[in-house]
């Protein structure tokens, strides 16, 4: 079975939504850690509840970003994983880091990238008029957000939406689509070659495939 570890800064909701599916048999791959950067993140509380190990890094403890990658990369590599996944983790990974995992590195980003990497997604797609706002899975590269994007889901945005309207109705699909993406990995089905993703032996277009209410259109 592939091993998972778990990278987080916060709440944990999609780590909430892995664990989920790993328990109830829909991704079959086993969490064998949570490291978050943040010793407060409550995603580790919610590890520790389904009995994965977790562990927390503090960046005031290295000399630089360089030193804490290091640190951190020594840690997951510590639990043997096949693939990590960024599931809310907020700090930007060095290009030794990312170099160290490609094609093994996941990341979720509440936006349909191309459009709006970086933070404040749903107030960007609020303030720019946007009829549609999403989520994309993509594979992380050394460019920010910028890694090839395997799998969006979209929602509406609506005349009344704030950002916090946008954000909770945005998880749901977030949800959904991130262990969708991950049993794919698991199952040989998607993968990075030259900085390019590819599904079923298929190259994706640019943004990925679509979820839809009925599954995923290629």
């Amino acid at each position: 079975m592939k091993r998972i570890v778990v990278l987080i800064s916060g709440s944990g909701s999609n780590l909430q939504a892995i664990i989920d599916a790993s328990q109830l048999g829909r991704l079959k791959a086993e969490i064998v850690a949570v490291l978050s950067n943040k010793a407060e993140a409550y995603g580790l509380q919610r590890a520790q509840q389904a009995g994965i190990a977790t562990a927390s890094l503090a960046i005031a403890d290295y000399a630089d970003r360089d030193a804490f990658d290091q640190a951190l990369l020594q840690q997951i590599d510590s639990y043997q994983p096949d693939l990590v996944v960024l599931a809310g983790y907020m700090r930007i990974l060095s290009a030794p880091f990312v170099s160290h995992y490609r094609g093994r590195l996941l990341n979720i980003h509440p936006s349909l990238l191309p459009k709006y990497p970086g933070l404040h997604t749903h107030r960007r797609a609020i303030e720019n008029g946007d009829s549609h706002h999403g989520a994309s899975v993509h594979f992380v590269t050394e460019q920010l957000d910028g890694g090839p994007v395997i799998l969006q889901a979209a929602i509406p945005v609506l005349p009344q939406d704030t950002e916090q309207d946008l954000a909770k109705r945005l998880l749901g699909k977030e949800h959904l689509i991130y262990p969708q993406v991950i049993q794919w990995w698991v199952e040989g089905r998607v993968a990075l070659r030259e900085d390019q993703a590819w599904f079923d032996g298929k190259l994706l277009g640019p943004a990925g495939t679509e979820f839809t209410s009925d599954g995923v259109d290629s």
